[in-house]
């Protein structure tokens, strides 16, 4: 598989992440499993910043929880040591409990690997879904709108 072009969408929640040294396998290029690593933290920062919610506070003070429930991710073109990759956030589709996001690594235009992925909301005291509140449910909705794109 090769990149193929990315253009993010205006007003996308994108993060740089420098590839560490720390991130590799022995041929120097991101050893896959800690792409979800980056993944699982740029939904955090999500939520903390473009929704504004707390993460930590939706966790150990509302106690929500968030697992993923699917993963999938393409791998186009291998990542190296030294370079900083840009992770965008995607909302796919929002359902009752959870969300479908797409996360875009890419580089310089490029879009190096795709992941697609089902997070559901559930309550950590009854280990059930719980219904997305109105006002988050709202916040992700109008994001999903004004990011609508590839």
């Amino acid at each position: 598989m090769s990149a193929r072009q990315f253009s993010c969408p205006a007003g996308a929640f994108t993060r740089s992440v420098a590839i560490r040294f720390s991130h590799c396998d022995p041929a120097g290029i991101v050893y896959f499993p800690h792409y979800f690593d980056m993944f699982n933290g740029l939904i955090e920062d999500w939520y903390t910043h473009e929704l504004g919610y707390d993460y930590a506070e939706l966790i150990t003070g509302s106690h929500f929880g968030f697992p993923f429930v699917h993963i999938e991710c393409d791998f186009l073109y291998p990542s190296r040591m030294g370079e900083c990759l840009d992770l965008t956030l995607l909302v796919e589709r929002i359902g009752r409990s959870s969300l479908g996001l797409s996360i875009v690594g890419h580089l310089d235009g490029l879009e190096r690997l795709r992941a697609r992925m089902v997070t559901a909301m559930m309550s950590l005291e009854t280990r059930q879904s719980a219904e997305i509140p109105a006002a988050l449910r709202e916040k992700i909705e109008s994001y999903r709108r004004r990011t609508k794109g590839d």
